[in-house]
């Protein structure tokens, strides 16, 4: 079969594409950024990558003719104010594409929407399923609820407010009810479902076997790592006040910590049905779902995570504009070692960053990290998601990385923080096992050369102290 799917640098995207790989389907990627997809990990001549920007329906020229079913798998919820208008542009120009094609069936993922008194984000979902399914083409849609598996943003978030605080101040809606299910199981109703006529133009809530609130999901969780953590109630907690309290305490941007915390104020719970019986799936309820994340992240074969297609305005053009380092009107801190042991520091270079830190004053990095949080930025709690191995297109703390290449010894990393500028890193090693570490900032006007000079004794020892780290015998 051939089957396009949307949103496949996404941590859903990258989930289900190798299981459809693997059950024999041609996969054509549907993605917004090529530089950000690294299909050469799949090591299949079954996946192929177009793309296209669903707010621009010119671009959307691009998807096939002759497929056989669609994967709709896009959100905006990590967006701004706006995130519901682009929705429902971006379905209904996929509508009117799709309905150029042979598809006999799309498939969308949204969230169980049950409670008459929906989140925007909710019922921006809720319109959209409602453009899909007005379409002449079959819609299946699957609705879910807390996601939980390594990478979810459900997961990380409680893994951060867990393991960083032994006593949580809880707001009132840590007592609404949801009905968490496992990522695992929500590839298997996604796989399933794909061309089964039985499911077509139809709905179902896909769904753990446990109804917990919130508050029962932190505690169950702090049980399953064998940690001690109290909740104290408060019966006040503004929604703005609490999406800042997530936005500081986790990995995740404002922008997602609001529209989570609106829909957290709705019970989530899932409307009874035998899908997963007429698929023959096992439903894992939360605890297993939370130690078989644990597995994959000790195991380092966490394939996905959020911040994979967590963005900035930064690269909303496009990375490839960003590869080629700037030259002129530019500040370079360049650096060089010789090395006797080239593989040694190359291993280092490409497993720099999240629990490994940088080598060399890392509480400086921690520092900025959270100035960057109290401007709005990423911050430094985003890490990385596998030990040894950084891919394109993956963040790594507050980078993105734009080029990485162990057989080449290159990493070019991109900052996606707050600056009044724009700033690249570059490790490379040479023939003649020279490392060079080269820091460029291009900055913006008078305030980008005044900050250039006021981090620059910090740079001296931070760039020092690295570069002596990886080259060390």
């Amino acid at each position: 079969m051939r089957i396009l799917l949307t949103g496949a640098s996404g941590y859903i995207g990258q989930r289900l594409l190798p299981i459809l790989v693997e059950n024999g389907h041609e996969v054509i990627c549907a993605v917004r950024d090529r530089n950000r997809f690294n299909a050469g990990k799949y090591n299949s001549d079954k996946v192929s990558v177009i793309e296209f920007n669903l707010l621009d329906e010119s671009t959307l020229q691009n998807v096939p003719t002759h497929i056989d079913a669609a994967y709709y798998l896009v959100h905006s919820m990590s967006s701004g104010v706006n995130f519901n208008e682009m929705e429902a542009t971006s379905a209904a120009n996929f509508v009117r594409q799709i309905e150029k094609t042979t598809c006999r069936q799309i498939i969308y993922l949204t969230g169980i929407v049950n409670d008459s008194d929906l989140s925007a984000h909710l019922q921006s979902r809720k319109t959209v399923e409602d453009i899909l399914n007005n379409s002449k083409v079959p819609l299946t849609a699957l609705r879910a609820g807390i996601i939980v598996g390594s990478g979810s943003a459900s997961f990380e978030i409680i893994r951060d407010l867990v393991e960083k605080l032994p006593i949580m101040i809880g707001p009132k809606w840590l007592e609404t009810k949801c009905q968490p299910v496992a990522i695992r199981n929500v590839i298997q109703f996604l796989n399933g479902v794909l061309l089964n006529e039985a499911c077509y133009k139809k709905h179902f809530d896909i769904y753990g076997p446990d109804i917990l609130t919130y508050r029962q999901m932190l505690l169950l969780f702090a049980k399953q790592r064998k940690l001690k953590r109290y909740i104290v109630m408060v019966p006040v907690m503004t929604p703005k006040l609490s999406s800042y309290w997530l936005y500081f305490i986790t990995s995740t941007s404002y922008n997602l910590a609001r529209n989570l915390v609106d829909s957290m104020k709705v019970d989530v719970v899932a409307k009874p049905n035998n899908l997963h019986e007429i698929l023959d799936i096992r439903l894992i309820n939360y605890e297993e779902a939370i130690a078989i994340a644990f597995d994959k992240i000790e195991q380092n074969l966490v394939l996905s995570t959020w911040k994979d297609a967590q963005t900035t305005k930064i690269l909303a053009a496009g990375m490839k504009q960003l590869i080629a380092v700037p030259e002129f009107g530019c500040f370079v801190d360049r650096k060089s070692r010789k090395v006797d042991r080239p593989d040694l520091a190359l291993n280092r270079i490409f497993a720099i960053g999240g629990n490994t830190g940088w080598y060399y004053g890392d509480w400086l990095w921690e520092f900025r990290g959270f100035i960057d949080k109290l401007f709005g930025g990423v911050g430094l709690k985003r890490g990385r998601k596998n030990k040894q191995e950084i891919f394109v297109g993956e963040s790594l703390d507050f980078w993105r990385v734009l080029y990485s290449s162990k057989s080449e010894k290159r990493l070019l990393l991109y900052a996606e923080m707050k600056l009044p500028g724009e700033a690249w890193l570059e490790f490379r090693i040479t023939e003649d096992n020279t490392v060079y570490q080269t820091a460029t900032f291009r900055p913006l006007g008078l305030l980008g050369r005044l900050y250039w000079y006021a981090v620059l004794p910090f740079h001296y020892f931070i760039f020092n102290g690295m570069i002596n780290k990886i080259a060390q015998k």
